[in-house]
């Protein structure tokens, strides 16, 4: 079913309100006890480690999207739910991570969040929707409409003099992470800020934050890199708010990657800045 931008603003509307309510259902439940699980993913504990909380906030998601999807004929991805490929059959499915940095929030840190996306068969999002929960700070975008931090019009600004690396944990046990960080802090003029204990959707926001900045991933062979859940939401937002949000070697993110939901084979880029992007691909190539 083709969607109208009449439909898309009341599917944004419908976003916005099923992950806020995760996001505060995940704020109340970081305060108790909770099961932690571990599942087949890829090579991270990241993408293996899930929780009760999770779960909890998926299906409260699903029950407030679930008259957007028979209304308008949608599919469904969504991390904590078999794929069903029906993403290739729909024009539109919702892309979802209900707790989107389950490791920050199992050990009650900043970096943890709710991520919803709008994406056409073709893998490019329309809306997208991040809530931290830690700070009750709603970031969205609408594909032609702008992006918007707590429904207010936002644009990135510069804000630091040195650059701000955000990245995954991982990186710090890559083989090659001191010669990465003497590139940038070469790149930089010595100043160069790290950022790594967020989970995806929260570390593309904190590129935005706190420019100039980057957050990447390279491409590597084995299962991992994220997924599309990960990025989708945030991809609108960068999208918008003319950011760059690219893979590695700055083509079109694959959001509707028919082998996998993994993003391994691409990598990701994410820079504040189109400019800043391109040299720090040069820099690290």
């Amino acid at each position: 079913m083709q969607l109208t931008q009449q439909h898309i603003e009341e599917l944004a509307s419908c976003a916005i309100n099923a992950a806020t309510q995760a996001g505060e259902l995940i704020h109340q439940r970081s305060q108790e006890q909770f099961a932690v699980h571990q599942k087949a993913g890829g090579n991270s504990l990241a993408s293996q480690v899930f929780t009760e909380v999770d779960l909890a906030s998926e299906q409260l998601i699903l029950n407030t999207l679930q008259a957007s999807i028979e209304k308008y004929d949608l599919a469904l991805l969504s991390e904590e739910t078999a794929d069903d490929h029906s993403r290739f059959e729909k024009d539109f499915f919702w892309c979802i991570d209900p707790l989107d940095g389950t490791l920050p929030f199992i050990e009650q840190t900043d970096g943890y969040s709710v991520s919803i996306a709008l994406v056409d068969k073709q893998g490019h999002p329309h809306i997208g929707v991040i809530y931290n929960p830690v700070e009750a700070t709603l970031y969205h975008a609408i594909k032609g409409q702008g992006a918007f931090k707590n429904q207010q019009p936002w644009t990135v600004h510069q804000q630091n003099e040195a650059l701000t690396l955000v990245c995954d944990r991982s990186l710090t046990l890559h083989k090659d992470y001191n010669a990465i960080i003497t590139q940038l802090k070469s790149f930089a003029s010595g100043e160069l800020n790290i950022i790594s204990h967020g989970g995806a959707a929260m570390n593309a926001m904190w590129v935005l934050e706190n420019s100039p900045a980057i957050y990447f991933k390279f491409p590597k062979k084995n299962d991992g890199g994220g997924s599309i859940w990960d990025f989708a939401a945030s991809a609108c937002i960068f999208n918008e708010i003319k950011a760059s949000a690219a893979s590695f070697n700055n083509d079109v993110l694959d959001l509707n990657r028919s082998d996998s939901t993994f993003m391994n084979h691409q990598g990701i880029l994410y820079g504040s800045h189109h400019s800043l992007a391109i040299h720090c691909k040069r820099l690290l190539s």
